[in-house]
């Protein structure tokens, strides 16, 4: 039977409406005479039905009134009932006045005829919707709810949240409330539900309503509002999920679909970035752009961003076939009408980087390709030269060569003061682009930030593998710390900042605090539901070959250069003379070709007179970074 009442839905809908029409008629004409109509009107309302039925129907049909599912009615389709029963209420006077000049048909029944038509199909749409969602005795009761639900936040999105909660099915919570800290709110009542306290009362609460999970639902939070919040749910003891933050919800949309555990990125969490998309758009919208290292962490999200503004062109340029073959079909699928061009090839390699140049013409270059592990390229200073420096000098040159617009290095906060050879490489190859765009008609724009979480290699995959095989965790020192940034946080602000660079600068990413490792890995480690120290035991095993305690984004002699963008400044930076640096990175090269590992090291400190190796440095002298310290 209920499915062939939502077959025939239409159908069902207008032979009510059409009875909702004729009885909203009748029952003006009975109010009007006390429910007892003389005899000579009825003749006049028999002839009345059928004009009004036509006349109102019409409008109601024109206004979209039977398209709409009333379990999902809304006060926009409250307005449209609104125009529609005022439009149609208007039409049926006129008539009445220019076919009957309101013979036999009272100024009262033409009044209340449209009050009445507009109360009961407005109302039977909200009464669906209201039993539908729980608000009806009727329905209260009916099912039985399995998960009572507390939501953190009685803003928009928490109570987005608990709407859909009532009106899905499917959705096994009860939300018996809100917590919220705003003073206004407290002891409010949202979609009928109450503010029970604030987050100082949550493990009261928890307690006295027998409160099984917590939703937060602050997507505006930071990352240390998050940690207090998490703190809070811990100590109530009971499970705990999270809408994720502004900078997730790209379009706005809030779902319950959209709930999910908490993770290290929203303890961590910062303001979220806002981008000027008019002005990265300007540059990038239909030109050719070709990504370096696009199958990495950095250079694939790096891809995605640019594919949504629309390029001519996307040239990907890897030397690891598996993970380009990965992006390019991801970026295939996502933007079937975009040229997304793969390109096998190692950027150290002059014939090819030349060729590529000038078949594919790239106007704007992201280079990503680098080598990036600190102890291995310890182990491989000569691979980390050719790679690093060779490879940037050659695409580089290239770039000059053929006239590319702009030219975007990913740098790292490990080319500050470096104790390793892969941020000294870094370094290096910053002052290269910096110098060469003193001659060149290219802009080229160097950004420099820190760890990037959840990238290849990084610290927190190889946390988690450990704790899935029940430990140890290893950290290299209990206050070892760095600077970290989520993985779209650090390509979006890599293309504002390519937006924003007119040749030279070397932009700085608002990295937020430093992080201690060992907060990360107790956090991961209970965010797993486990116990650091006791369910997962930690060890650390000593800093590695060219590692240091703390990480800088600045050197001494670099001041610092706001931008329109608050996330985003600039280091002031002293570039040595072109031809004298490209005299002394020739002999760094020819020590690295002939593998003289002593010469290397010795031409990058030549290079990078700040560059200390970790092995002539005490742990003694090292100066703690003045940034803020997040502790557990």
């Amino acid at each position: 039977m209920k499915d062939i009442i939502y077959r025939n839905r239409l159908i069902v809908v207008f032979i009510m409406t059409s009875l909702i029409i004729i009885s909203s008629l009748l029952l003006a004409y009975a109010l009007r005479f006390d429910f007892s109509i003389p005899s000579p009107y009825w003749s006049r309302i028999s002839a009345l039905i059928p004009a009004v039925l036509v006349i109102k129907l019409v409008v109601f049909w024109q206004f979209g009134c039977f398209k709409g599912w009333w379990r999902y009615v809304s006060m926009p389709d409250l307005v449209q009932i609104v125009k529609a029963s005022f439009l149609g209420s208007v039409i049926f006077v006129v008539y009445a006045v220019l076919v009957y000049r309101l013979e036999q048909i009272p100024r009262s029944v033409l009044i209340l005829d449209g009050i009445f038509c507009f109360m009961v199909i407005g109302g039977i749409r909200f009464a669906t919707r209201a039993f539908r969602e729980h608000y009806l005795p009727l329905r209260q009761g009916t099912e039985l709810r399995q998960t009572r639900a507390l939501i953190i936040g009685a803003g928009d999105a928490g109570q987005l949240i608990a709407r859909e909660v009532r009106s899905n099915p499917h959705v096994d919570l009860d939300v018996i409330g809100f917590v919220d800290d705003d003073p206004v709110k407290r002891k409010g009542l949202f979609q009928g539900l109450n503010v029970l306290g604030s987050q100082v009362d949550l493990k009261r609460i928890v307690n006295e309503h027998g409160v099984d999970e917590i939703i937060i639902a602050i997507p505006s939070a930071s990352g240390k509002q998050i940690r207090d919040i998490v703190a809070r749910c811990r100590e109530s003891n009971v499970r705990f999920r999270i809408l994720p933050g502004v900078g997730d919800l790209i379009d706005g949309r809030v779902s319950i679909q959209q709930i999910r555990d908490v993770d290290l990125n929203d303890l961590l969490g910062r303001e979220p970035i806002f981008l000027d998309e008019v002005q990265i758009n300007h540059y990038l919208q239909g030109k050719r752009v070709l990504v370096t290292g696009a199958g990495g962490s950095i250079g694939s999200e790096i891809c995605r961003q640019v594919a949504r503004f629309n390029p001519q062109k996307l040239v990907l340029f890897e030397n690891a076939e598996t993970p380009l073959f990965l992006i390019e079909k991801e970026l295939t699928q996502l933007y079937p009408q975009l040229p997304v061009v793969p390109i096998i090839g190692d950027v150290r390699n002059r014939s090819r980087v030349n060729i590529i140049f000038d078949e594919q013409m790239p106007q704007v270059i992201f280079h990503a390709a680098a080598y990036k592990h600190v102890p291995m390229m310890e182990m491989n200073p000569a691979e980390a030269v050719n790679n690093n420096v060779q490879g940037t000098r050659l695409l580089a040159d290239a770039a000059d060569h053929i006239g590319v617009e702009k030219f975007v290095m990913i740098s790292t906060d490990k080319a500050v003061r470096p104790t390793n050879i892969m941020g000294t490489t870094k370094r290096v190859a910053e002052l290269y682009v910096q110098s060469l765009n003193k001659k060149s008609k290219t802009s080229f724009v160097t950004t420099r930030f820190g760890n990037v979480l959840g990238s290849n290699g990084s610290v927190i995959p190889i946390f988690k593998e450990q704790i899935e095989k029940g430990g140890p965790v290893t950290v290299t020192h209990p206050e070892v710390t760095r600077f970290f940034m989520t993985i779209p946080e650090a390509t979006q602000l890599v293309l504002q900042a390519g937006s924003m660079g007119c040749g030279g600068e070397i932009f700085l990413f608002d990295m937020g605090g430093a992080v201690k490792i060992q907060f990360l890995a107790e956090e991961l480690i209970r965010l797993s539901g486990l116990q650091p120290h006791e369910d997962i035991e930690i060890v650390y095993t000593g800093l590695r070959p060219g590692e240091k305690l703390y990480e800088e984004l600045l050197l001494a002699d670099e001041g610092v250069l706001p931008t329109p963008h608050n996330k985003i400044c600039i280091a002031q930076s002293v570039t040595p003379a072109h031809d004298k640096l490209v005299a002394m990175i020739d002999d760094l090269l020819a020590a690295a070709k002939a593998l003289d590992l002593p010469g290397v090291k010795e031409r990058l400190q030549q290079l990078v007179p700040e560059y200390v190796p970790a092995e002539n440095k005490s742990l003694a002298k090292v100066i703690p970074h003045p940034a803020t310290v997040v502790h557990q």
